[in-house]
């Protein structure tokens, strides 16, 4: 084919599903102690969540220009021109580097800003996926996912207070607070923001009011006559919560068909493992180009 899709692996796609796709992952470095790790190479699900939910402070960071460059070389033997989608970048510097990098290809490297993270950014792919089906080149592939960047939203409910505290969102006292009074926060992550959206009492009540909200963002969209794809996340490892969880995203949509996608690493390492979100964007279609 003529255009690779690359993106990073904070858009929660493995190098399995890649492979099955047909697109190509940049693994994202994260620092444990002194220890450096990549996702999908030496950091398996198992490990990543025994350091997150050990003493030891782990931290995201970016791929360096050399990694970058390293995968763009060895796609570009294979490919004449390739897209390449990371994370927003208003959560990261990985667009402003990739967009430098860009620079020494001579044309054949377009960068999008997707303004997306996790769940919404894998939907950004599939519609690149879409994209590529349709003819379109690389630059005409930026154009169109950047169109659509901010038709997106994902909130996520946070079980687990001291993540927010070990990241210096919330401060010692009203982690403690929180806590005993059972609060959950509800996050909203809508383009280069994760902002609170709200405190709920309880995760019964935290689940309740996402589904409500997601049910208007989805009805806005819905609203300028675009398809809806809805993703969700429950507990990473308990797939009775997984189940439950979806069940409550499907009854909300039950003309949709509702997929189940885990949290990126990214979007883990400062909500915890026990996170629930829930994430919608309006879809690519080529009738959108007229």
């Amino acid at each position: 084919m003529k255009t690779a899709i690359v993106t990073d692996s904070n858009s929660g796609i493995s190098q399995a599903e890649a492979e099955q796709l047909g697109i190509f992952v940049l693994p994202m470095p994260f620092i444990a102690g002194e220890e450096v790790y990549h996702e999908g190479k030496n950091l398996t699900p198992e490990r990543f969540y025994e350091l997150l939910q050990s003493d030891t402070v782990l931290r995201t960071s970016q791929p360096s220009p050399g990694e970058m460059a390293a995968l763009w070389d060895r796609v570009l033997e294979d490919y004449e021109e390739l897209l390449f989608i990371p994370m927003s970048s208003g959560l990261s510097a990985s667009y402003a580097s990739a967009c430098l990098l860009a620079e020494d290809y001579d044309g054949r490297v377009a960068v999008a800003d997707a303004h997306r993270i996790s769940i919404t950014m894998r939907h950004s792919i599939r519609d690149a996926l879409a994209m590529r089906e349709a003819g379109l080149s690389a630059q005409e592939m930026k154009e169109e996912i950047e169109k659509l960047a901010f038709l997106s939203i994902v909130y996520v409910g946070v079980e687990d207070l001291k993540y927010l505290k070990r990241g210096g969102r919330i401060s010692g006292a009203a982690a403690t607070v929180g806590s005993i009074l059972n609060i959950k926060p509800l996050l909203v992550i809508k383009g280069e923001k994760v902002e609170p959206f709200a405190t709920v009492r309880g995760t019964k009540h935290c689940k309740k009011r996402e589904v409500e909200e997601m049910v208007k963002a989805a009805a806005e969209f819905r609203a300028e006559g675009r398809k809806i794809w809805v993703g969700q996340t429950g507990s990473f490892l308990e797939a009775a919560d997984v189940a439950d969880w979806q069940a409550l995203g499907q009854a909300a949509f039950p003309e949709e068909t509702v997929t189940y996608d885990p949290l990126s690493y990214s979007v883990a390492c400062h909500t915890g493992p026990n996170a629930f979100g829930m994430g919608v964007s309006v879809r690519w279609e080529p009738g959108m180009r007229n």
